[in-house]
């Protein structure tokens, strides 16, 4: 399964050997020969270092396409069109998303063997954050603003959006832990269907370590479980957009990235950006200088400017943040331990996601970062 030659992001902010094999000259070719829209393919312009699936940039006689392949194992044809299917209601509700193209067949998630693909158009505006990781902020807290702004006017474009519930656990970014009573026994009632998450678990004393993670949470849980239900983007960090420059003032010019979408809630998707953007999760060494405290709140200060927040929302947001990872950081051990049996990375997934960064929020770094939170409320 491994590719020595593509080099990917690891773990650990370094460069690893990817999973999941680059894409070839001749697979691009016999893909995009499918597609009427599209002449054929000239050259691949750039691999991403992205790790949970292989996607490029290609050049074409139609102009430039970004492609991105996954494992039937990882997305099945039918988990892509839900994702499809959000980016459909987006782009008519006005948001600024890249074109999706349709194969012969008119799918747009494209099942060949054991791969399922999919097809965009480049997106519009510069890619400044491309080559970075999913948890380095973006050290210009008027891009995180900008970035606040547009993930409002998403919520907005997606009220009314009605599918059901994601059909994966997989690399999705769901939230029934978060807002579940009893989060040891939801996730209990959830592993019938997950066999990959039941196996490795059984290693682990879960239920205490779950119990451990969620036990400063309690007192927010019914004020979570009532939030009105919203499909999210899942991944809010500064790589999955785009930009009109590289300036302090560029605004955000598209949306990229719907892997992790799924129906959760508003403040849901919202903690999930200071998450990704304002905590340098890869650095907790340098203590305070690791966490990005003016990123946060340029990125609530720019939501609030689109949809408005209350003062009991902003502290519903701080009690949340040092959970709002639960869930995915699950499907990252079940994805690590059932699909590319990486031991270490599936321990990883649990010991340094799943149950360190709860315990971060305890430390003085990490109290210091909600109370600031609570503060702009």
């Amino acid at each position: 399964m491994t590719d020595s030659s593509h080099r990917v992001h690891g773990l650990a902010g370094d460069e690893i050997a990817a999973d999941w094999p680059a894409l070839t000259e001749h697979e691009v070719r016999a893909l995009l020969a499918d597609i009427p829209s599209l002449a054929s393919a000239r050259q691949i312009l750039w691999h991403s270092p992205r790790p949970l699936s292989a996607a490029c940039l290609v050049h074409t006689e139609g102009g430039t396409v970004f492609i991105k392949r996954h494992h039937h194992r990882v997305r099945s044809g039918d988990a892509l069109r839900e994702e499809h299917a959000f980016i459909a209601h987006l782009r008519r509700a006005g948001l600024p998303l890249a074109r999706l193209f349709a194969d012969a067949r008119g799918e747009t998630a494209m099942v060949r063997g054991d791969w399922v693909y999919e097809v965009h158009a480049q997106a519009a505006g510069v890619d400044l954050y491309r080559e970075a990781i999913s948890w380095s902020p973006p050290g210009r807290a008027a891009h995180a603003a900008s970035a606040g702004r547009m993930l409002a006017r998403l919520h907005q474009g997606a009220a009314g959006y009605a599918a059901p519930q994601r059909s994966t656990h997989l690399l999705v970014a769901r939230s029934e832990l978060v807002t579940a009573a009893d989060p040891v026994q939801a996730l209990a009632a959830q592993l019938h269907e997950r066999p990959g998450l039941v196996d490795y678990l059984r290693g682990r004393d879960w239920r205490d370590d779950l119990a451990a993670v969620f036990a400063p949470w309690q007192h927010a849980q019914p004020a979570l479980a009532a939030q009105p239900r919203l499909w999210t983007h899942g991944d809010w960090h500064v790589s999955n957009l785009c930009w009109s420059g590289d300036r302090d003032d560029a605004a955000v010019t598209t949306v990229l990235d719907f892997g992790l979408s799924a129906a959760t809630f508003a403040l849901f998707d919202l903690a999930t950006a200071i998450e990704r953007n304002a905590i340098a999760w890869l650095e907790l060494d340098r203590g305070a200088a690791a966490v990005h405290t003016d990123i946060a709140l340029a990125l609530i200060a720019g939501y609030r400017r689109v949809r408005p927040l209350d003062r009991s929302d902003v502290h519903l947001l701080a009690d949340l943040l040092p959970v709002v990872h639960v869930d995915f950081a699950l499907s990252e051990v079940e994805y690590f331990h059932a699909v590319t049996k990486d031991a270490h990375a599936a321990d990883v997934a649990y010991d340094t996601f799943l149950r360190g960064h709860a315990v971060w929020f305890s430390t003085p770094p990490g109290q210091a970062l909600l109370d600031a939170i609570r503060a702009s409320a």
